[in-house]
């Protein structure tokens, strides 16, 4: 096993030389990476050093550990913080311990007991890695997350956002029988709570009008009873998944040689029947158009949702079969919410194969179909709205874009052979691949020049932090600090600290003020940690530096 990185801070550098030399690191499994004097300088090495384990002094000038255990909590919060003092003081050991600090030593640091210490850090080091390694866990883990997976599975599937081609060893891994049937239907269940706050419905009294069931008085266990029982209802007669969707309670019915369509939806009339007679509460049932392949049930789905939008017509506390309300299409071209989704991803991530790949299939599906060529022509316009939307999004320029600056129906009679389409919907989606590919990066410019800016007008505000600047670009500050290293070769502390310092260097050039007006000029509210800074950049104070460039 690699070894854990450890950092030491205290602002004696006779104390950290010696820890370092006294102990056996590498044997006790510890690399020391780094040292500080002061919490500001350690903050800045942890950004740069990621270490495992921080082991900081209390008494500190700047920033003292209690101070840099609290920032290190907050940001950092899986480190190992050690906090070592010549204080004895029972309010510190209080503050360290609503820190969670790991340990707490009191100095003068024994080489045996710190020796002890460290073992007990490593171990657990040890102990939480193989926690997170150990397989029985995992699969215990594993198997008490097994419902959930399961609904976001099956909440993906029927919304067309899983990964079909894994489809039958998902089922099986979630242990879900529905494989193998003749056809599928999507059912959802819409139960009627706000009729059962209002009276419930006309089921008979038991102990009088006043009366309530420990149901009633208890309205959020409605759907897990209804559920409950559309499960004792179903289980004999056909195979099943029910779960919990945005649209309700969901299930997937599997049509075998065993039972029929037909008897699936008189059975489930029947339920709505039982479910008013024994809960006293109405359901409605959306029953969605079957299908063959079960990889197409999300359009069994979204047909069962829009069975439930005809309530209003045909009457509440009753099956709704999509078929009977709309009429069946024989040759449907539809684009899906899932098509959109894949053609967007194409186009935004790439690369050409890809998004060639997205497009043949898509167009391809204009040849299996036999529609009208005006459904042709409505499926292209959905694709080509769909381009258009993204455009707009990203603030591309359509006629560019396009290669044209006719409108939609022109544009479609001009590449009316699929193959010709085709080719042009991919020169189209490369296009905007590449100009979303630049727009990107110089957004990612731009964001470091504001960046830049803003620190260039705020240097001298001693609360400035990265925080602060990305509530004002509108960036998390995890991902601002890598792209900030990333275009700039320095971390966002080094360069504040860079710019300070260069402004620094001009007040001491160009006027008389005192080395302390200065420090709080430039943003810095001691005048001491400003000097220490100033020395560490250029090996002199600031007072000698004024001296030296004046002669």
């Amino acid at each position: 096993m690699s070894l854990y990185r450890i950092i030491l801070v205290d602002d004696e550098e006779e104390v950290r030389k010696g820890i370092i030399r006294k102990i056996d690191w590498e044997n006790l499994g510890f690399q020391v990476v780094g040292d500080a004097e002061n919490g500001e300088d350690a903050l800045e090495k942890i950004e740069q050093l990621e270490p495992d384990v921080v082991m900081t002094d209390i008494r500190m000038p700047y920033m003292d550990g209690l101070t840099l255990c609290s920032r290190i909590r907050q940001k950092y919060p899986s480190i190992k913080i050690l906090i070592f003092s010549g204080f004895d003081d029972f309010e510190y050991a209080q503050t360290a311990i609503k820190l969670n600090v790991t340990e707490y030593i009191l100095k003068p640091v024994n080489v045996e007991e710190l020796t002890e210490i460290l073992n007990r850090v490593r171990d657990n080091l040890d102990e939480e890695i193989e926690q997170r390694r150990n397989v029985s866990l995992l699969r215990e883990s594993y198997r008490s997350s097994l419902p959930i997976l399961r609904e976001l599975y099956l909440n993906d599937l029927v919304r067309g956002g899983a990964d079909t081609s894994m489809l039958e060893q998902k089922l099986q891994e979630y242990e879900v029988d529905i494989l193998g049937a003749r056809k599928w239907l999507a059912v959802v269940i819409d139960v009627e709570l706000e009729e059962a706050e209002h009276g419930w419905g006309a089921g008979p009294a038991v102990d009088g009008p006043d009366s309530q069931t420990p149901l009633r008085q208890e309205k959020e266990l409605i759907p897990i009873s209804v559920r409950k029982l559309f499960e004792d209802n179903l289980k004999d007669y056909c195979r099943f998944t029910i779960f919990n969707s945005t649209a309700g309670i969901t299930m997937i019915l599997a049509v075998d040689d065993s039972n029929s369509q037909t008897g699936l939806i008189d059975l489930l009339g029947d339920i709505c029947k039982e479910t008013k007679r024994i809960l006293e509460v109405s359901v409605t049932i959306g029953i969605g158009h079957n299908c063959t392949v079960l990889e197409q049930i999300g359009r069994s789905y979204q047909s069962a949702v829009d069975a439930l939008g005809y309530k209003a017509i045909v009457g509440t506390g009753k099956p709704i079969y999509i078929n009977d309300v709309e009429p069946v299409s024989r040759g449907k071209l539809q684009l899906e919410s899932k098509d959109e989704s894949e053609l967007v991803a194409a186009i935004k991530f790439g690369p050409r194969e890809n998004i060639e790949t997205v497009v043949q299939t898509l167009t391809g599906r204009m040849g299996d179909a036999k529609v009208h060529v005006r459904q042709q022509q409505v499926y292209m316009m959905g694709m080509i709205n769909c381009m258009t939307r993204l455009m707009q999004q990203y603030d591309l320029n359509l006629g560019e874009m396009f290669g044209s600056e006719d409108n939609y129906m022109e544009l479609i009679t001009s590449v009316q052979r699929r193959d010709d389409f085709a080719a042009w919907l991919v020169q189209v989606a490369c296009r905007m691949h590449e100009a979303m590919n630049q727009e990107r990066d110089n957004t990612t410019k731009k964001v470091i020049l504001d960046a830049k800016q803003y620190i260039q007008d705020h240097y001298q505000d001693p609360d400035l932090s990265v925080e602060m600047m990305c509530r004002q670009i509108h960036m998390s500050p995890a991902y601002f600090s890598t792209l900030f290293k990333k275009e700039t070769g320095q971390t966002y502390i080094a360069y504040l600290t860079e710019v300070r310092l260069d402004h620094a260097v001009e007040l001491l050039n160009t006027t008389e003020d005192k080395t302390y007006v200065i420090a709080q000029k430039v943003g810095y509210q001691e005048q001491n940690y400003f000097s220490y800074v100033f020395k560490k950049q250029f090996g002199v104070s600031p007072t000698k530096y004024r001296s030296a460039s004046r002669g």
